[in-house]
Parts: C-alpha cells; structure tokens; sequence
C-alpha cells in the first residue's frame, strides 16, 4: 500500500471543496428583476369661453395645413403656434419667416 503524503491529501481535499464549491453555484436559480418604466405623458389645453382644444391637435393641424401648401416636412427647422382663442384661429410661424392660420 502506498502512502498518501500530507501535500497530496491537501491537493485531494481541495479539489473536492472545489467541486463542490461549483456545483452549489450552478444549483442555484437566477433572479431575474424587472424594472417598469412609465410612459410621461404631456397634455396641454387651451380653455377660453367654455370652450377647450387640444394643444396637440391644434399643432398637428397647423402643420398638416403648411404641408398641404406644397412645402417639405423637412424645411421646417422651428414651428410656432399662437392661439387666439377669442377669433377661434391658430397662427404658427415657420422659420421665422413663412406664416399661415388654421380655424380651432
């Protein structure tokens, strides 16, 4: 029978620690986190005599209006709406330089 030196028996014993070190770790389940998100939600309204209009449609109407007079959705660097609720109309100002209006 040969005999086991004390180095050999540290070298045994470690990689049995080792082993088992490994297989506690891949035993164990994953946690998996979820983070919500929410959506910001921006609303802007404009009441004047008991009426109210969305902002946003009012926009959208003004710049549909530009558009349908020929002119590219790429020209438009800055785009300004005025409301006047009182005369029932929107102006908006592109680029500083071309205007129009819409009815509310």
């Amino acid at each position: 029978m040969a005999r086991v030196t004390a180095a050999q028996k540290k070298t045994v014993t470690e990689s049995k620690v080792e082993a088992s070190l490994e297989k506690k770790v891949v035993e164990q389940p994953v946690k998996k986190t979820t983070r919500t998100t929410t959506k910001k939600v921006e609303l802007a309204y404009v009441q004047f005599a008991g009426k109210e209009w969305d902002m946003a449609e009012v926009v959208k109407k003004a710049k549909e209006d530009y558009l349908a007079q020929g002119n590219k959705a790429t020209s438009m660097k800055k785009f300004c709406v005025y409301v006047k609720p009182e005369e029932g109309v929107a102006y908006y100002v592109v680029n500083d330089t071309e205007t129009g209006s819409v009815e509310l």
